[in-house]
């Protein structure tokens, strides 16, 4: 199991604290939130802030682009050093298409799904991603409350996916109070906020949600 915890959850007025507090608990993945406060009602960062961190890190950054148009943003992200970008399927019109080009730039390609989307949407792209994200919450707010029907989702997904080498990830609302569930369900990936961030030490808290995962 990856950890991948969100640093909308850290303190934003030391994200670069925050990632070495990451690195130093043994973390390797971080969960960056971007939103544009049109595809979510939220505003969070875009890359410039990406890239103003990206030499503080060596953290696999782990980009959601909670965002309409992401198509327009792709070189950038790269550029700002984005080891991987996640699209939402609902805000692309030519998915395939959006996958194939992030790969092209040399990131990995992930599909996000709002809880309401089936999985049926993956079917004709699943050999041009790389991370499917299920989101357990609808998007665009920290600290809500886990959707139960997200354990079947990660199931069916992971059924489709077969034998490829691919990521499931999960976000929103994930504890350690679900992680076993989660894991054993299929997903590979984990995102969490404020049910890290806020339970320090973080080494400590990495250990809970591991030992939660197995």
């Amino acid at each position: 199991m990856i950890l991948s915890p969100s640093l909308l959850s850290a303190d934003c007025g030391d994200f670069a604290g925050a990632l070495r507090d990451l690195e130093a608990a043994g973390l390797r993945w971080v969960h960056w939130d971007v939103m544009d406060g049109r595809f979510v009602p939220n505003i969070t960062f875009g890359q410039h802030v990406i890239r103003g961190l990206r030499g503080r890190s060596s953290l696999f950054f782990d980009v959601h682009l909670m965002i309409e148009e992401p198509e327009r943003y792709l070189a950038d992200f790269r550029e700002a050093g984005a080891d991987m970008l996640v699209v939402h399927a609902e805000a692309v019109r030519h998915l395939q298409r959006v996958l194939a080009e992030i790969r092209r730039l040399g990131m990995r390609a992930g599909i996000a799904l709002n809880p309401a989307t089936a999985p049926e949407v993956l079917e004709y792209v699943l050999d041009d991603v790389d991370m499917v994200l299920i989101m357990s919450v609808n998007p665009g707010f920290g600290g809500q409350k886990f959707l139960p029907s997200t354990f079947g989702k990660v199931r069916a997904v992971r059924a489709m996916l077969g034998g490829r080498a691919c990521h499931v990830q999960v976000d929103g609302g994930v504890t350690p109070e679900n992680a076993g569930e989660l894991t054993r369900a299929g997903a590979d990936v984990l995102v969490s906020g404020s049910s890290f961030f806020g339970h320090p030490p973080l080494a400590e808290r990495l250990a809970v949600f591991r030992a939660a995962a197995e």
